[in-house]
């Protein structure tokens, strides 16, 4: 997944970022009197009025929302159809401050249009509204019809139905099943009163001022409290966001497992951050659970602790390399090496043709010690300037660390930016024509993207080659709430390449040293039963030790409600077949809303 920085970097508010949306008009000459909501909102996720002006409208405004370039109202019609497929709330588009109130009953002209947040080229649904509208308020003080409660009753198991293949697996033109998916059932709430009542918390706040939670508690819960994702085929339907239309100061600061108690309710609407959003204007009452940063073993003697750390674009200008050598030091119990990801040059997204990252590996280094840990030493291999993805400038790229009073690196010169490692044979053992070295460099499937650093360490005599990856993001895919189902992946084909020449180069090592010690990790960006983990795991050649650990436990990131592997450590089969690894995802981040990167670290632990 992108990071949460990046995917939003320019956004103050998840409504705010609507300016990058789209308006769908189906141009008509038809001019539509006298219509009800429902009539707007007919039973499938387009309005048969689209593109058509409609009069007089009437609702009672439910939600003003004030901030953003989405600012407009909700109006709900308090007397419903018999119907459950059609959406008794619209949202009405001002695009200036709303000059009406909570309570006011009014009737709305204008234009419905089908407005597609961030732009067709998305794939996300597309929200009705009512566009340049005239608005005259009849009376104020009205009552706001009830909400309606979402529960875990309420919500279907199944997800969403089969997009019509005649339209590009599109599920817009499909009649609504409201009792039937989960999808189909907020649609058909769309833009109406709803609330949800003592939910936990799935997603901590973050800095958009937005939170995750279930209203359905026993759905693959984690064993801290969050939802985790365990199949394409198996989406986790309770999830549901929470915004406010509240003062952001008042917004509750939440982390994985508290709970809001009582009742949260307001307007359901959806955004490109994640799909369908309660917008609340009545807000529970926040509960810790008290979740605790976890902390892992510390390695015995004879033990190797091999760990992997996305630090979230480091930099010298970072006010987070404290909290980072704490986190290893005391969370992770210093391991012996440790693959850093998005490490930024020197002077950080400065795109000034600077690529080396000393000042940045350095100044962790030393707060390491400051903490109280090992002076590690380090290799890398500087990027070639703006080739390797990641926040324009920052040439990101990964970082050994390794604490030399327990493990040595074996140096062996060449080794560039654009130079291919291989593999060689060495008083009969598998060795690297050059350490620290990269894959394929060249190789079309690490275009923009970064290359695996490889290194030959030597542990108690015994060599392990351990590879460092940091594979294409999920930027580009369409999300689980998309107008196309099953949502199309496209981001995962590069990293299939990627996975290919990764496996190709552990299977010329194993081919040279049967029993050699691999160990490839990083930030895979994708999960542990992807096509992706598959290729890499090839024919036994790796095998994902996340696995080893019970499902409910299986995560290190926490993405729209959905706790899932992004960071992996695979291992050959000789560290497996031992059978006295320890494998550990050490929860420090992914679930807290004060986290100092949005990946949770990994750790391996095993004899070699």
């Amino acid at each position: 997944m992108p990071s949460k920085s990046s995917a939003r970097l320019a956004a103050l508010t998840v409504a705010a970022a609507c300016s990058a949306a789209t308006t769908l008009v189906l141009v008509s000459p038809a001019h539509a009197a006298a219509v009800r909501i429902h009539d707007v909102q007919g039973t499938t996720r387009t309005s048969p009025y689209a593109g058509q002006k409609v009069t007089d409208v009437a609702g009672i405004v439910t939600g003003v929302r004030t901030y953003g370039s989405s600012k407009g109202f909700w109006i709900q019609d308090p007397n419903p159809d018999d119907d459950p497929a059609t959406s008794e709330g619209v949202f009405v588009f001002t695009n200036s401050t709303p000059k009406v109130a909570v309570g006011d009953s009014v009737t709305v002209s204008g234009t419905v249009s089908e407005f597609v947040p961030g732009g067709t080229a998305s794939g996300n649904q597309s929200v009705t509204e009512i566009t340049k509208p005239t608005v005259t308020v009849l009376s104020s003080g009205n009552a706001v019809p009830a909400a309606t409660v979402i529960d875990a009753r309420s919500v279907p198991a199944a997800y969403a139905p089969a997009g019509d293949p005649a339209a590009n697996n599109s599920v817009n033109g499909l009649p609504l099943r409201p009792s039937t998916y989960a999808l189909d059932h907020y649609e058909s709430l769309e833009g109406m009163n709803v609330q949800v009542a003592d939910t936990r918390v799935v997603t901590a706040t973050d800095p958009y001022t937005e939170l995750w939670v279930t209203v359905k508690p026993r759905e693959n819960a984690s064993r801290r409290g969050g939802t985790v994702y365990g199949s394409y085929d198996a989406q986790n339907t309770g999830r549901l966001q929470i915004q406010s239309l509240g003062a952001t100061a008042d917004f509750p600061v939440a982390n994985v497992g508290d709970v809001l108690e009582g009742t949260t309710a307001g307007p359901l609407d959806y955004n490109q951050f994640g799909g369908y959003t309660l917008v609340a204007n009545q807000l529970g009452t926040l509960r810790s659970a008290g979740l605790e940063r976890e902390s892992t073993e510390k390695q015995k003697n004879g033990e190797l602790a091999v760990a992997t750390y996305n630090v979230e674009n480091l930099d010298p200008s970072d006010a987070t390399f404290e909290a980072h050598a704490s986190a290893i030091v005391n969370n992770l119990k210093s391991p012996d090496i440790v693959s850093l990801e998005e490490i930024q040059d020197n002077n950080g997204a400065t795109d000034d043709g600077t690529v080396a990252a000393d000042v940045t590996v350095n100044k962790l280094i030393d707060a390491i010690v400051a903490a109280g840990g090992p002076r590690y030493d380090w290799r890398s291999i500087d990027p070639a300037n703006d080739t390797d993805g990641g926040e324009p400038g920052g040439n990101i790229r990964q970082v050994f660390l390794f604490n030399p009073e327990r493990v040595s690196f074996t140096d062996r010169a060449g080794g560039d930016a654009t130079t291919a490692v291989g593999v060689q044979r060495l008083r009969g053992k598998a060795a690297l024509t050059v350490s620290p070295g990269r894959i394929d460099p060249a190789d079309t499937a690490w275009k923009s993207s970064r290359k695996p650093l490889v290194g030959e360490f030597v542990f108690r005599g015994r060599t392990v080659i351990v590879i460092a990856n940091h594979f294409n993001s999920k930027g580009g895919d369409q999300g689980l709430t998309a107008q196309y189902q099953p949502p199309v992946r496209s981001s995962e084909t590069q990293r299939h390449q990627q996975a290919t020449l990764v496996n190709a180069f552990v299977k010329d090592v194993l081919d040279t040293q049967k029993n050699a010690d691999v160990i490839a990790l990083g930030d895979i960006n994708d999960f542990e039963f992807s096509g992706t983990a598959q290729i890499l795991e090839g024919d036994g050649e790796l095998w994902s030790a996340i696995k080893s650990l019970p499902k409910s436990e299986r995560y290190t990131y926490d993405y729209q409600g959905n706790q899932q592997v992004l960071d992996q450590i695979l291992v050959s089969p000789s560290i497996r077949r031992g059978c006295d690894f320890e494998y550990d995802s050490v929860h420090i981040n992914s679930e807290f809303h004060d986290q100092i990167s949005d990946h949770d670290p990994q750790v391996l632990r095993f004899h070699p």
